[in-house]
């Protein structure tokens, strides 16, 4: 299974949605995408883990090994998976300073992934984001 943040990139993500001409093209591939994910053990699986704000559940996990932290996500949505899975193209297997260094807003523009979304799923992704930004400050 390839590991988001190393074998997919922010740059295989922005490439791909660039060759397609609609969202509803996009939205597939972005649920397509969670499917990726590797599955999170049901140990994972609790509150702790839950990220508040989300309109579906979505759980994340977070384990730094050496100087890199590695994230375990899931959410009972598709398109959420799939959401899940571009942040973690961001994020996952990096160092905490490169977390917070990286200009994830400027990202979800140049997919134009905000203005595609409710306003719902943007406060969850800003949540998602958040939570991912405060296990990074807090490893630096």
């Amino acid at each position: 299974m390839k590991e988001f943040g190393v074998d997919i990139t922010t740059d295989d993500i922005i490439d791909t949605l660039a060759f397609f001409d609609s969202w509803d093209d996009r939205y597939k591939y972005i649920i397509d995408l969670g499917k990726e994910l590797p599955p999170l053990p049901d140990s994972e699986r609790i509150d702790e883990n839950i990220i508040r704000g989300c309109q579906s559940k979505v759980w994340l996990s977070a384990e730094q090994r050496e100087e890199h932290l590695y994230f375990q996500v899931d959410s009972d949505a598709f398109i959420v998976k799939g959401l899940l899975g571009i942040v973690m193209a961001a994020y996952n297997s990096k160092t905490p300073q490169q977390i917070l260094d990286f200009d994830i807003e400027a990202y979800f523009a140049e997919i134009d992934l905000m203005r595609h979304l409710s306003p719902t799923r943007g406060s969850g992704l800003q949540a998602m984001v958040a939570r991912i930004k405060t296990i990074a400050a807090a490893s630096v």
